[in-house]
């Protein structure tokens, strides 16, 4: 079924485009103490080498905000502030040549104090972001729904979406989050009805890499089969990195990215004879340090009997078999080799072809 993407106004943060027909974006976040620049450049270094395309940190006290001149300058991709409780924060990272800002305006002070974040970030061309979340809405909102709703997320958005179109400022986009799904899918859904903005999506505090990928996954997976999102983070307790591997792949899910590679792993059955999980945890963990761009199909399967007829898409793949394995491109068979080097072989085949494709 063709999906429909959501049309969306753009904005640009730096030089990535967001929403209005542009890709989608992978965003990541540091864990690091922003103020320690070193280890904050290093994470965001890995981010982008890993396909990370903007990086957001947190921004709670001066010296952090002192820190982003240097940031910005040897960042090898536009950089995120987040802001929280302290309008004085915002202003000075955009005044130190931050690219992005978010802001949850409900936590942040009076609605002069929004303004004056508004009219600096409108004199540099910083884009803001209006992150609702469901961990702090607004009082009042809770009173009036019971609690945390789609209704409030979205009252809440549009609250704050209005106040920054009364300064005739609308170069933003809007997140929704909450760590329940079938919640933030609602919010989400109702929302995109209502404004043109484009969005940022994912499911907060999804939990450890293990349980987060799978939440993750389900929610960020079922807004961009509807056609909703134009930047997504992967939020998980550990290393960031592991984000955009799972990003990455969500998006290869569904035929929102066409470059890397993608794997087709047997399950493996009683008819397994090779340690196919620790083979594929091999061959995965080596092409990834490639870094090859070029869209690839990459097969890995446990039986010589189906596994190149059910893999027949895939560019390269082995099949193994007892003690030995079959090494196949676009489901013909092209050798046979002892279970020891099949890691080896397929891995300087994924070489050669990515080397053919140009990447």
């Amino acid at each position: 079924m063709e999906r429909t993407r959501r049309k969306t106004r753009q904005i640009h943060i730096g030089d990535v485009s967001i929403g209005g027909g542009a890709p989608i974006r992978i965003q990541s976040m540091t864990n690091t103490k922003t103020y320690d620049i070193a280890a904050t450049l290093g994470q965001i270094q890995a981010l982008a080498a890993a396909g990370c395309e903007m990086v957001r940190f947190a921004v709670p006290d001066r010296e952090s905000a002192a820190a982003v001149k240097e940031l910005v300058a040897k960042s090898p991709v536009p950089l995120i502030a987040d802001i929280h409780f302290d309008y004085r924060l915002a202003l000075e990272v955009i005044a130190n040549g931050i690219q992005g800002l978010r802001i949850n305006p409900g936590n942040i002070g009076g609605k002069d104090r929004v303004l004056a974040v508004v009219k600096a970030c409108k004199e540099r061309g910083v884009p803001i972001r209006i992150g609702v979340n469901g961990g702090s809405l607004e009082k009042d909102l809770l009173v009036k729904y019971g609690g945390v709703t789609a209704d409030a997320l979205v009252e809440s958005a549009l609250a704050h979406i209005h106040l920054l179109e009364e300064a005739n400022f609308f170069d933003m986009k809007i997140s929704l989050k909450c760590s329940h799904i079938p919640l933030m899918l609602a919010a989400y859904e109702k929302l995109g009805r209502l404004v043109d903005y484009p969005f940022h999506i994912g499911v907060t505090e999804a939990g450890t890499v293990r349980q987060g990928t799978i939440k993750s996954a389900v929610g960020i997976g079922a807004l961009l089969a509807q056609g909703i999102g134009d930047t997504l983070r992967v939020s998980l307790a550990g290393d960031p990195v592991e984000e955009i591997f799972v990003a990455k792949t969500i998006l290869r899910s569904l035929d929102l990215l066409q470059n890397g590679v993608e794997y087709i792993v047997c399950p493996t059955c009683g008819r397994t004879e090779i340690d196919l999980p620790a083979l594929a945890a091999q061959v995965e963990t080596k092409v990834e340090q490639l870094q090859i761009t070029a869209p690839l199909k990459v097969a890995i399967m446990g039986c010589v009997v189906n596994g190149p007829g059910e893999a027949r898409e895939a560019d390269v793949g082995i099949a193994g078999g007892k003690d030995s394995g079959l090494l196949f491109v676009k489901g013909q068979i092209v050798g046979k080799y002892p279970k020891e080097v099949l890691a080896d072989v397929l891995i300087q085949k994924i070489i050669e072809i990515a080397k053919e494709k140009g990447k």
